[in-house]
């Protein structure tokens, strides 16, 4: 019972000062899009203000990505993020605000983003993608549209990710269904958190969603955000020299692709020498995209390709995060030695490859990497996508006499 009753405590003291105990609360809610993969989940699409007054919860304002293009938000988040996501312009692009798997650098990006457009400052920022509005509508029951679209536990990622983009070729339209979708899902839920008959079923859901990572939270304020960063909730990379596997990819080709994107990594240790131990990471990435059907809105190619591609073709930036002080050896992409650019966050030497991934077929990425001495096995960095990555973590010989 200790996890149950340490997350209670953790509970008892966030939740009292986060929902408005001292005061009146702002936060912004985000909602992500993984039909186009982005390093926290998918692209940040439409997006609410929600407001919490000594336990009242309020949504007063809703909005969609556009209302984001111009904004030019002041913050500065150092010279490593700036070296691994500068040539992306991730402080000044919303659609690339969120490229780096750390939440709490998309999380204070979309918080200056909105100070720079309103002039209103953020005490935390909210982030949740359609597997988690899923996981809430099973608590609290269904969302009806106002033109009488039932929003479900069982239709709403397909909803959003891959239905609207046949319903509404005018993205100008499509957009809107999605805010409207975001709207009902979420007055629902306020619904039911306002109802004593409703709301323990809306907290276990809420516990199911914060427990796995589908829901991510920072907060401005200090003391409430370490306690954030320590848990799933936080989303954050961790820092320090334990053993870590992280594949994140990026959508590289501005393609509606990654609903059909299937993701495995499998991570086994080798010996250990004096150098450190022998690991291979292997990462198996495969388009399952259908040959027909799609719209073009989810197909074009906006990074216009100098080769030639075929309807449903993808693009992606793939790179693996792996443990403190590891050192790349060899990589291969289907056995040939691929371009890598190396980079570091928060300790992680990160190892970045630009990836063509046809319609219909897979590409098999390969590392082969020292790590220092350790018979454990890695935390594993779990992307949330459509489509859950399949991760093998193989036994290996034990590093005894060579500092485990």
């Amino acid at each position: 019972m200790a996890p149950a009753m340490e997350n209670a405590a953790v509970g008892a003291r966030l939740l009292p000062p986060m929902l408005g105990e001292g005061g009146l609360r702002r936060y912004l809610l985000v909602f992500q899009n993984p039909a186009e993969a982005r390093g926290t989940g998918g692209m940040p699409g439409a997006y609410a203000v929600l407001t919490a007054d000594k336990g009242s919860l309020a949504l007063p304002e809703f909005g969609r990505d556009t209302d984001m293009a111009g904004t030019r938000p002041k913050i500065d988040l150092g010279a490593e993020f700036a070296a691994m996501y500068g040539q992306y312009d991730s402080v000044m692009t919303w659609p690339n605000s969120n490229m780096s798997p750390h939440f709490p650098y998309a999380a204070r990006i979309w918080s200056a983003a909105w100070h720079a457009k309103s002039g209103e400052r953020m005490d935390g920022v909210l982030s949740l993608d359609p597997g988690a509005l899923a996981g809430l509508l099973a608590a609290v029951g269904p969302a009806r549209m106002a033109d009488g679209t039932l929003v479900t536990a069982a239709n709403v990622v397909d909803l959003t990710e891959r239905t609207n983009y046949v319903m509404y070729p005018d993205p100008v339209k499509r957009k809107a269904f999605l805010l409207n979708v975001a709207r009902a899902a979420a007055g629902r839920l306020l619904t039911a958190a306002g109802d004593s008959q409703r709301r323990p079923a809306l907290l276990r859901g809420l516990y199911g969603v914060l427990g796995s990572g589908q829901m991510t939270a920072w907060s401005a304020h200090a003391n409430e955000q370490r306690e954030l960063a320590a848990r799933p909730v936080g989303g954050s990379v961790p820092e320090g020299p334990e053993p870590y596997a992280g594949l994140v990819v990026n959508n590289a080709a501005g393609t509606k692709l990654d609903y059909y994107l299937d993701r495995a990594l499998e991570w086994s240790p080798g010996r250990c020498t004096r150098d450190g131990r022998e690991v291979t990471v292997k990462a198996v990435l495969t388009n399952r995209a259908p040959a027909g059907g799609l719209p073009s809105y989810v197909t074009d190619r906006l990074d216009k390709p100098a080769h030639g591609t075929r309807k449903g073709d993808n693009r992606l930036i793939v790179s693996y995060f792996a443990t403190a002080e590891a050192r790349l050896v060899e990589a291969s992409l289907d056995g040939k030695r691929p371009f890598s650019s190396p980079g570091t966050e928060r300790g992680h030497p990160v190892y970045t490859f630009d990836v063509e991934v046809p319609r219909g077929e897979s590409r098999t990425l390969t590392l082969h990497l020292l790590e220092p001495p350790s018979d454990r096995a890695p935390t594993v960095l779990r992307q949330r996508l459509t489509r859950p990555m399949q991760v093998t973590v193989r036994p290996g010989p034990r590093c005894a006499g060579h500092g485990a």
